[in-house]
C-alpha cells in the first residue's frame, strides 16, 4: 500500500494536470505546485498494430482524463488552441502556476510516422511564442521517427508500468531541433480537362489542404491550384512508394488483419515480392524509372537550380532528413573523407537546411543497407528540390510522405504536376540517450553505433 500511494505521489508531481487548466468551465481550485513535468498525450487508437485503445485506458487511468485525447475522435489543433487559450485566460488573471504549466509543458504522440508528422504540423502551424516539445511513441509499423529519436521501434506495453516508464523517460528526455519541410505539389490540367483530374483520391494528413500555388517562378505560375503540406522524416517516390501503398489499401480494407506489428512487417515484405520490388527488372517498366518519370532539379546554392542527374537503373528516390528510413535503416550512411571531399558531401544532420537524396534500384539493392556501412545510391544534398513530371511516360505515380501513401494522378497531355520542396524552419522534439539522429551542433551521439541496424529485427522491413 505504500509502494502504491508513493507512486501516486510521484505521478501527481511530475506529470498531472488538474483539471481547471484544461478546461475554462470548470471551478478552480487552489493549487500548492504545479506539475515538473506536465504531458499532453495523444494516442492514435487505428495505429500499427490497433494496441491504441489499450494505450488510451491505461493513461487516462494514471492521468487526469482530460490531459488524454483519442486522435480518432479528436483534433489536434483544437485541442491545444483551447487548452492553451485557457491558460493564456488563467495566467493574464495572475495565476503563476498556470504559466509554470504553460513554460514547462511537453506533448507525447503515440502512432505511427504519419500520426506524428501529424501532430508536428499542428505545433508547426500554432506558430506558439514557445512551442512544448514533442515525443514520439511507437504505434505504427515502421516508426522511423521515433527510432531516430531514440524512442525505439517497437509497440510499447500499454500496462501501468509500461506507461509510468514511458512518462520517466518523457521526463528525463532532452530537447533538440530537427528541421522542416515545406512541400508544395501544383498542377494544371490540360483544356480538355479539368485540373483537378490530377488531384489524388486521398492524401496523406500532412498534406490535405486545398490552396491557390503563389506564382513563385516559371515551373509553377500558370498551375491552377496546389496541395501544400509539410515533412520531417522523407518524401519518397517510387516503387517502395507503391509497396506501402499496397499495404495501407489492404490494411484499410481489413484492419482485422492488421492487430500485430511483427505480422504487419511479414505483410509488407510478402507484398514487396507479389509488387514485383525484387524483381524490378521484369516486373517495372521502364517508363516506372525516375529518370523517364520525372525531371529533377536541386538547389545546393541558394539561388541556383541545377538538373540532378540520376542514373537509368534508379526505380526509387528518397529525400531524407531523419537518418531513418524503412524500420530503422540509414539510406544515406556516413560519407568518407574522400567522398566529402571529391563530391562535397557530409554526415546527415537533422538540422542543417539540408535534405540527403537517395535512390534505390530494387529490393535486392536495398540489402546493402544490413551491412555495417551499407547505403544507397547518393545522389545529392540540396537545400531544395524540383520534381517535373513527365507528360506521358504513364498516368500516374507513388509517392509517399513520412509513412503516408498516395498514387498521384499525372497528365496524359499539356497538363502539368509539379512537386517542390524547401525548408520551412524547424520543431523542437524529444530524444533520449539512444537517440541516432545527429545535430550540426553535437556531432557525435553516444549512441550512434549501439543497436544502430538491429540486423535481426530489421531483415523483415527492408522494403517498408
Amino acid at each position: 500500500m505504500e509502494d502504491s500511494n508513493a507512486e501516486i505521489e510521484f505521478l501527481q508531481k511530475q506529470f498531472y494536470i488538474p483539471s481547471y487548466f484544461l478546461d475554462r468551465e470548470l471551478p478552480t481550485v487552489i493549487v500548492t505546485s504545479a506539475p515538473t513535468c506536465p504531458v499532453i498525450f495523444f494516442i492514435n487508437t487505428k495505429s500499427g498494430g490497433q494496441l491504441g485503445a489499450s494505450l488510451l485506458l491505461t493513461c487516462c487511468q494514471i492521468l487526469n482524463p482530460l490531459q488524454v485525447f483519442d486522435l480518432g475522435q479528436d483534433v489536434p489543433d483544437k485541442i491545444l488552441c483551447k487548452i492553451y487559450g485557457n491558460l493564456e485566460r488563467l495566467i493574464s488573471n495572475g495565476d503563476n502556476k498556470a504559466a509554470e504549466i504553460k513554460k514547462q509543458l511537453r506533448l507525447i504522440v503515440a502512432g505511427g510516422d504519419g500520426t506524428a508528422s501529424w501532430l508536428f504540423g499542428v505545433i508547426s502551424d500554432l506558430k506558439l511564442a514557445n512551442p512544448p516539445p514533442i515525443a514520439t511513441i511507437p504505434l505504427g509499423t515502421g516508426n522511423n521517427i521515433p527510432f531516430s529519436l531514440g524512442w525505439g521501434k517497437k509497440n510499447p506495453g500499454t500496462d501501468r508500468q509500461s506507461i509510468i516508464s514511458i512518462l520517466s523517460k518523457v521526463s528525463g528526455a532532452r530537447e533538440m531541433k530537427i528541421d522542416s519541410w515545406d512541400i508544395v505539389m501544383s498542377m494544371r490540367g490540360p483544356k480538355v480537362l479539368p485540373c483537378d483530374a490530377f488531384a489524388p483520391v486521398e492524401l496523406p494528413q500532412s498534406l490535405g489542404a486545398l490552396h491557390l500555388v503563389p506564382k513563385t517562378d516559371s515551373e509553377t505560375m500558370d498551375n491552377n491550384f496546389a496541395f501544400r503540406g509539410a515533412f520531417w522524416n522523407y518524401f519518397s517516390m517510387g516503387m517502395d512508394a507503391q509497396v506501402s501503398y499496397a499495404f495501407h489499401s489492404e490494411r484499410k480494407l481489413h484492419p482485422e488483419k492488421f492487430k500485430n506489428q511483427h505480422l504487419n512487417q511479414r505483410r509488407y515484405v510478402k507484398l514487396g515480392c507479389t509488387q514485383g520490388w525484387f524483381c524490378a527488372s521484369m516486373f517495372h517498366p521502364e517508363s516506372r524509372n525516375i529518370s523517364q518519370l520525372a525531371k529533377v532539379k536541386i538547389m545546393k546554392n541558394h539561388g541556383h537550380w541545377e538538373k540532378l542527374n540520376i542514373p537509368h537503373s534508379i526505380r526509387s528516390i528518397v529525400c531524407l532528413n531523419l537518418p531513418s528510413f524503412s524500420g530503422g535503416l540509414n539510406p544515406w550512411g556516413t560519407p568518407d573523407n574522400k567522398k566529402q571531399r571529391d563530391r562535397n558531401l557530409t554526415a546527415p544532420f537533422v538540422d542543417d537546411g539540408l535534405l540527403e537524396i537517395v535512390g534505390f534500384k530494387d529490393g535486392w539493392h536495398g540489402l546493402v543497407l544490413l551491412t555495417p556501412k551499407g547505403h544507397g545510391t547518393r545522389l545529392a544534398q540540396a537545400h531544395r528540390v524540383k520534381f517535373k513530371f513527365r507528360k506521358g511516360a504513364v498516368n500516374h505515380a507513388y509517392m509517399r510522405l513520412d509513412g503516408e501513401p498516395w498514387k498521384q494522378p499525372l497528365p496524359e497531355d499539356d497538363g502539368k504536376v509539379v512537386v517542390e520542396i524547401s525548408h520551412l524552419g524547424q520543431i523542437r522534439v524529444l530524444a533520449t540517450e539512444n537517440c541516432i539522429a545527429r545535430s550540426i551542433h553535437n556531432g557525435s551521439t553516444s549512441h550512434l553505433t549501439e543497436s544502430m541496424y538491429e540486423l535481426s529485427e530489421s531483415t523483415e522491413s527492408i522494403i517498408t
